[in-house]
């Protein structure tokens, strides 16, 4: 197993021995909204919001670069996708060779 694996079994194991040891009802209040509801769906949804909002966070950027006999063409959010194609000049090509 990777170290990768072991990580994500400990991790998950903490969180769920901490969510169970978590079970009793506390008062949920949000705007108009109040009902007791159990520790455990609290920690346990604010948890998964927490990584999804870290996961979307925390990804990169979409960005294709593609080579052709035309020379370095280049796409992302941030360009306009209709803008020329970028000439390579000898010592890049040299370099990339």
């Amino acid at each position: 197993m990777s170290a990768k694996t072991i990580f994500i079994i400990a991790f998950t194991a903490i969180i769920t021995v901490f969510l169970m040891s978590n079970t009793d009802a506390v008062n949920f209040d949000f705007l108009f909204f109040e009902k007791p509801i159990s520790k455990l769906l609290v920690v346990g949804i604010c948890t998964l919001i927490g990584f999804i909002l870290g996961f979307w966070a925390g990804r990169p950027r979409v960005t294709v670069s593609t080579y052709d006999k035309n020379g370095l063409q280049d796409y992302s959010e941030d360009r306009n996708k209709n803008a020329p194609k970028k000439e390579l000049d000898d010592e890049d090509r040299d370099y990339i060779s």
